[in-house]
């Protein structure tokens, strides 16, 4: 089925999202926060910034790159859904960006790309 290939898929890009930003000393505090009217696939701390993360994983460009899957519609859910978190965690810090992540997986869903961007809404 097409739904279950599709969340496989996100599930494998945003574990390997989470685990190179752990390497890059980020602490993840919360992975997939829902809410009725968006999601957040990775909450973490990078030093004393609170830092929302966008995960788009792909297997070929053929319905666009990771990247061009980054409308403003999608920046303007993302944008809301992290000020309700915020709003929610007031014991987080109030330095906070949004990052976006692009993971790029071979045919036999092996990594072979992840790509950091820091601060897409500044």
């Amino acid at each position: 089925m097409i739904l279950r290939s599709n969340q496989s898929l996100g599930f494998l890009g945003e574990t390997a999202a989470a685990s190179y930003l752990i390497s890059q000393g980020y602490k993840i505090l919360e992975r997939n926060f829902k809410k009725r009217y968006g999601e957040i696939d990775i909450v973490a701390l990078d030093g004393k910034t609170l830092v929302f993360v966008e995960v788009k994983t792909r297997k070929s460009n053929k319905y666009g790159t990771a990247e061009e899957a980054i409308t403003p519609w999608k920046l303007r859910v993302l944008i809301k859904s992290a000020q309700y978190y915020k709003l929610i965690h007031p014991n987080l810090p109030d330095s906070v960006r949004v990052d976006f992540i692009s993971v790029y997986l071979s045919i036999d869903n092996k990594i072979e790309k992840v790509k950091l961007y820091k601060n897409i809404t500044g």
